[in-house]
């Protein structure tokens, strides 16, 4: 038997997100879906996120290139290092969030999983799909424990 996981997922409770702004939402969605550490000076990948939910409304889809060049211009609005703005970074990000089910690759274009909101992606993909299986799986370790 291996010691690799066939799935897994981190979440975490912050407080109610009462008068955040678009980032720091988008930031804290992040970290609950622990595709941020708490402390990560590296935090491209909410800018990539908040590229893709911009992009979502007009159901657009976009390269890495695209993706990178929006990315440094939310960066720069926010006054944030450009830093971690390599296209293999970007790509290495996007393959992240592909990872979690929460963006699609079509060709070289990328958008949120079949253009929905993040809240039906979680709610399809992660809720019903993902938790239930490592629960359902954690719950037989828990029973093999029993017998013994």
């Amino acid at each position: 038997m291996k010691d690799l996981p066939l799935s897994e997922i981190t979440l975490r409770k912050y407080e109610k997100p009462e008068g955040l702004e678009k980032r720091e939402l988008v930031r804290k969605i992040c970290l609950g879906l622990g595709l941020l550490q708490l402390g990560d000076s590296r935090d491209v990948i909410v800018d990539i996120l908040m590229v893709l939910i911009d992009a979502n409304s007009g159901k657009e889809r976009l390269t890495s290139d695209e993706i990178g060049k929006r990315v440094s211009e939310v960066r720069k609005k926010y006054s944030l290092d450009t830093k971690g703005l390599a296209e293999s970074n970007i790509r290495r990000q996007l393959k992240r969030l592909r990872d979690n089910m929460l963006v699609d690759k079509k060709g070289n274009n990328y958008y949120l999983h079949e253009h929905e909101s993040l809240s039906e992606i979680f709610e399809n993909s992660v809720e019903r799909f993902v938790l239930p299986q490592i629960v359902e799986r954690v719950k037989e370790y828990l029973e093999e424990l029993n017998k013994e």
